[in-house]
């Protein structure tokens, strides 16, 4: 899952399509680095001390998205928006586009390619079936279902066995890096709530008046001073 899904070149150009169903907002990073490395295969026999200008294919960079984390049809990531001082004009940029893959969005793209219609529509069945199922389950069916209604049919059947483990892995993927965000989000929160602990057992403040100061239950701030007190091996605060 760290390869990217597919590079081409296609009339002069550079293509850099990738699909993914959880939230990147590093894939200009992330382009920038891989796009990079294809153009030092792509002149490893010429000479970049040349007098003569050496000619590039013109790159392009996609990213498919099927997840729930976009409202837009589409989007525009630049790799500025990552530079820690903003610039009007940047002298190093690179924008990716994020096309959304939903029933709702995009169906002139969808109409013109029809796999990635069929695609979608596979990963849709497997969505509304796991809401409710087992995740094996989930996508056995919807890849039966989905043969029985022409959809993918023909690879779906040749394929069978190893689309549903790959789906399941892809899925259980998604699911795990959404808990792993929500997570680190609470553990952030538990670390702010610590500091402003710290701080006020530091003036003095009784864990009484912290629990009314910061409009917390008692017990919650003991544990805190708890788990402080574990962290500084011991220290007086």
């Amino acid at each position: 899952n760290m390869k990217n899904d597919a590079a081409f070149l296609m009339d002069f150009r550079l293509n850099l399509y990738e699909h993914q169903s959880t939230w990147n907002p590093n894939m200009p990073l992330r382009d920038l680095i891989y796009v990079a490395k294809e153009y030092q295969v792509l002149t490893k026999d010429q000479t970049l001390y040349s007098s003569s200008l050496i000619r590039l294919p013109t790159p392009r960079f996609v990213v498919f998205y099927n997840g729930s984390g976009m409202t837009k049809e589409s989007c525009i990531l630049r790799l500025s928006d990552a530079y820690q001082i903003p610039e009007a004009e940047p002298e190093l940029e690179l924008k990716v586009r994020v096309l959304k893959i939903a029933p709702e969005a995009n169906r002139e793209l969808l109409e013109a390619c029809q796999s990635l219609k069929e695609y979608m529509l596979f990963v849709e069945q497997v969505r509304k079936y796991a809401a409710f199922l087992e995740l094996n389950e989930a996508v056995d069916r919807a890849v039966n279902k989905c043969i029985r209604d022409g959809i993918l049919s023909d690879f779906l059947s040749k394929h069978k066995a190893e689309v549903i483990a790959v789906s399941i892995f892809e899925y259980d993927e998604e699911r795990e890096i959404r808990l792993i965000r929500q997570d680190e989000f609470r553990q952030g929160q538990q670390n702010i709530l610590r500091n402003q602990v710290h701080k006020k057992l530091q003036k003095g403040k009784s864990p009484a008046v912290i629990a009314d100061e910061l409009e917390l239950e008692p017990e919650v701030v003991e544990t805190l001073i708890q788990e402080l007190q574990k962290e500084l091996s011991g220290s007086v605060l």
